[in-house]
């Protein structure tokens, strides 16, 4: 078993370590916020992580249910439409995507 001075260390090290690099991203983007680049990736990286968030769940359904694949799709459906009707509030439409697909999952 491992001293505790020793584990104090490395928790030491760990909260460092851990603290610098979700610091480090803050301190450069104040620098970068006039870039034209900056202002692009605000715009395109929530779709773009929205999109990756949908495909890995998606293909997880339709390799493994063959029904899910059609309640999988009609979520999406409703996702999109609710995002685009309701002012594009991603919470309001991620929620109504998943309960959509999880009501049509466990009744039919």
């Amino acid at each position: 078993m491992p001293s505790t001075s020793y584990l104090v260390a490395v928790l030491a090290i760990v909260f460092t370590i851990t603290l610098a690099l979700r610091a480090i991203p803050f301190a450069v983007l104040g620098r970068l916020r006039g870039s034209a680049i900056v202002r692009r990736l605000a715009v395109w990286m929530p779709v773009g992580i929205l999109a990756i968030l949908a495909v890995t769940a998606l293909h997880g359904t339709i390799t493994t249910d063959p029904h899910g694949t059609w309640y999988a799709l009609l979520a999406v459906a409703v996702t999109i439409g609710v995002h685009l009707t309701f002012g594009r509030r991603t919470i309001l439409s991620v929620g109504a995507g998943t309960a959509v697909y999880v009501v049509l999952l466990n009744t039919l």
